[in-house]
């Protein structure tokens, strides 16, 4: 069983208002990556929320997601990936691995989320990163082997530093995709552009 763990806890300075809620094809970005995460089997998946979470929290009402508010999301990322973490393993003791997801790429969906799992299971490697513009990072996958890596990282630490301190235990994910993110308005429209062609 793969459980998927969702970082949706970020306060979105540059936009104004929380880009997880921006539309994308006709559902919110954060639906649109908890829709992918579902199709694709995984379970349990966990979303954590911090700033906007009044916000936030509708979104999530109907959705088959454990929702895990992070009090201290201002410390960091690393601070969000160890509180849901910890909401994934207590509620799934037995899961064998977790896919870290993020709300602002919008090119992961149910497809790209099955065949990094189906990666992991053809080379065995403890994990699994997408790689793109020539570095490595998220979606990427964690055998339970490195919860406790996961579980110990600072709080301004992502876990591309467990993928980069461990290259032997990293299977590579052709995933060029992934480099489109949302990180300003430009983007935003960029993204919303392609999405019509």
């Amino acid at each position: 069983m793969t459980g998927a763990l969702i970082l949706a806890a970020g306060e979105s300075s540059r936009f104004g208002q929380p880009k997880q809620l921006l539309p994308f094809r006709g559902k919110t970005l954060l639906r649109t990556i908890i829709n992918a995460a579902c199709e694709a089997g995984c379970s349990p998946v966990v979303v954590v929320i911090g700033s906007n979470d009044e916000k936030i929290h509708p979104e999530l009402a109907h959705a088959k997601v454990m929702e895990v508010r992070n009090a201290n999301w201002l410390r960091g990322i690393g601070s969000s990936i160890r509180s849901g973490v910890q909401a994934l393993t207590d509620h799934a003791p037995d899961v064998e691995a977790l896919l870290l997801l993020v709300c602002d790429q919008p090119a992961v969906n149910a497809r790209v989320i099955e065949d990094l799992i189906a990666t992991h299971e053809t080379t065995k490697k403890e994990i699994v990163a997408s790689s793109y513009a020539d570095t490595v990072g998220v979606p990427a996958l964690f055998h339970r082997s490195l919860f406790e890596r996961l579980l110990s990282l600072g709080d301004e630490a992502g876990a591309k530093s467990i993928i980069l301190q461990n290259p032997e235990r990293v299977a590579r994910f052709a995933f060029p995709e992934g480099a489109i993110d949302i990180d300003t308005w430009e983007d935003w429209e960029k993204c919303k552009s392609s999405s019509h062609k």
